[in-house]
């Protein structure tokens, strides 16, 4: 009983590993219809976004099953709730990435945002496609280092938020109304990605050590 337990484990696990890949190919997939206003390619993200939703739902009630069938342990059992909670994460962050992807249709063929802010929603695609992958392979080998890694690229999309509003709130901007509604929701849901992923980064670290971490430093 014990063997079988510990595989139903392991296939969660799995399971946590093949909706963070899907996460990463649907925030590629979304910055590319971001940055070149390509709608086939954002609906392909939008309707995507079902797989990643049917997987969540398919892992949760694994896990749910297990609680009722096995009486896992302490230790089994907060990898077993620690699951449940990080597969809510990955969950929001394929359909953050979904948002991203809406934004792209809704003005084509227009650009989301304006020339001068496009270098720094460049450097938050790459932040956030970074930490998406470091955040697959990190369930993959619970090596802590990426999730210091990871930590790091999220303090840097935090400064890239603010800055953010800090440039629509400029009396210089000469962004129409619409344009700042635009930017500034495309900044949060970069910004939102990039925290989901960092929750999942700790819950991977607490299941590790044991202790609950906030840049690699115990809270």
């Amino acid at each position: 009983m014990r063997k079988v337990f510990q595989a139903e484990l392991h296939q969660v696990g799995e399971q946590l590993v093949e909706i963070s890949r899907l996460v990463t190919e649907a925030i590629e997939k979304a910055n590319t219809a971001f940055t070149t206003a390509d709608t086939e390619l954002a609906q392909d993200v939008i309707a995507s976004d079902a797989r990643i939703d049917f997987l969540q739902n398919n892992l949760d009630e694994r896990a749910i099953e297990i609680l009722a069938l096995q009486g896992p342990v302490a230790s089994d059992l907060r990898v077993i709730v620690g699951s449940l909670r990080m597969s809510a994460s990955l969950e929001r962050m394929g359909d953050l990435a979904r948002h991203i992807a809406q934004l792209a249709r809704m003005r084509y063929p227009e650009l989301v945002v304006p020339e001068h802010l496009r270098p720094t929603f460049d450097e938050f695609a790459e932040q956030d496609i970074a930490i998406s992958r470091l955040l697959t392979q990190l369930l993959d080998t619970r090596d802590l280092d990426l999730a210091r890694d990871i930590a790091r690229r999220n303090d840097r999309v935090n400064e890239l938020h603010a800055g953010i509003f800090k440039a629509i709130a400029a009396p210089d901007f000469s962004g129409s109304p619409a344009t700042a509604v635009d930017v500034a929701l495309a900044s949060r849901y970069f910004e939102r990605f990039a925290d989901h992923g960092i929750s999942v980064s700790r819950k991977v670290t607490y299941l590790v050590t044991g202790e609950w971490t906030v840049n690699g430093d115990a809270v």
